[in-house]
């Protein structure tokens, strides 16, 4: 038998010398829909194999024109509460075939670095994963051809791309709902920036369950533990009535747990306080969070199979879905008896 050639430098002219046919007859057998005889393909998936032959991912992007790369967007990849997302999206786009191209938004106000990345790697389509991306991003991916989708939006006719998110609404009425039965009566909204959409509506589930006993709310900035931290402190040493706090992430419902701390605040006995996602964190002895529970993997499972089927042609545009999300009972906020 012919010695192995060290695998990086195995092609398909090696593949169809060991298989006896031709370069374009292994270029077939690799390639998706194409035409090549049962025989003809045994042949070569066994030289393949003996030889540790992959096939070049860059040339047959250029005879299908598909790169099999999905931007993944987001400006969120300091939060400890998205490594569970970043997680999820990466393997199973990978287990899939496909490989996620990473973008940060962080420090690209206007998307347009992003776009650019997205356009020169020419990549199949667009997972948003942020609710706040710089406005008319998705309308832009859209203008340029990728099929864009965005999770952890806001549905709704105005959306320039089908959304994949929970019912944030619902979650703050939640929230709302439980504390007024546990007797609370002067309430406080934490949120993120006052243009962030998933604030906007858990803000506004709370504050239409709670009604008047909502007396501050505050925008603290960005989803982070500081700002969180900063909010509460802000609320304690101002001197503020309130006995119950909902923060509209469970980074900053820490941050405002360890601001507690920080003045000898009895949480819950003087102050409950509730967060939202249910981030592994949250159940931690240390913290033990009442939070908002999002169904995370059935979230990213459904807009991955959405896009790859668009993207796939199986399927027209995808609608739009709203998932339901539930009230995980801890130390911080306790369960009725």
């Amino acid at each position: 038998m012919p010695t192995r050639v060290p695998s990086a430098r195995i092609t398909a002219k090696d593949v169809a010398e060991r298989a006896g046919v031709s370069i374009s007859a292994v270029s077939r057998t690799f390639t998706e829909g194409a035409s090549v005889s049962e025989r003809t393909r045994l042949k070569v998936t066994e030289a393949a194999t003996e030889l540790g032959y992959r096939p070049n991912q860059l040339a047959r992007s250029l005879m299908t024109g598909r790169t099999a790369l999905i931007g993944l967007v987001s400006n969120h990849f300091a939060n400890p509460a998205f490594m569970e997302v970043f997680d999820l999206f990466t393997r199973e786009l990978q287990a899939r075939g496909l490989r996620p191209l990473l973008a940060n938004l962080g420090e690209d106000e206007d998307g347009l670095a992003a776009l650019d990345m997205m356009r020169q790697y020419s990549v199949d389509a667009v997972l948003i994963a942020t609710s706040a991306p710089p406005e008319g991003f998705a309308a832009s991916c859209r203008e340029a051809g990728m099929p864009v989708l965005h999770v952890f939006g806001r549905a709704g006719r105005s959306s320039p791309a089908p959304v994949v998110t929970v019912d944030n609404v619902a979650g703050g009425r939640l929230v709302g709902e439980a504390m007024r039965a546990a007797g609370r009566r002067h309430l406080a909204f934490i949120g993120g920036s006052s243009h962030d959409a998933s604030t906007i509506d858990r803000g506004r589930g709370f504050s239409d369950a709670v009604g008047s006993a909502l007396s501050e709310v505050v925008h603290a900035g960005d989803y982070t533990h500081a700002h969180g931290r900063s909010a509460m402190l802000g609320l304690l040493d101002g001197g503020s009535k309130i006995d119950g706090v909902f923060c509209a992430d469970d980074v900053l419902a820490l941050g405002a747990l360890d601001a507690c701390r920080e003045r000898g605040v009895e949480v819950p006995g003087r102050i409950a306080v509730v967060g939202f996602d249910d981030m592994p964190l949250a159940s931690w002895a240390s913290y033990s969070l009442t939070t908002v529970r999002q169904p995370i993997r059935a979230m990213v499972l459904h807009a991955i199979e959405r896009i790859v089927a668009w993207t796939d042609g199986e399927g027209s545009v995808p609608r739009s879905r709203l998932f339901p999300c539930e009230l995980v009972w801890r130390d911080s906020l306790p369960g009725p008896r």
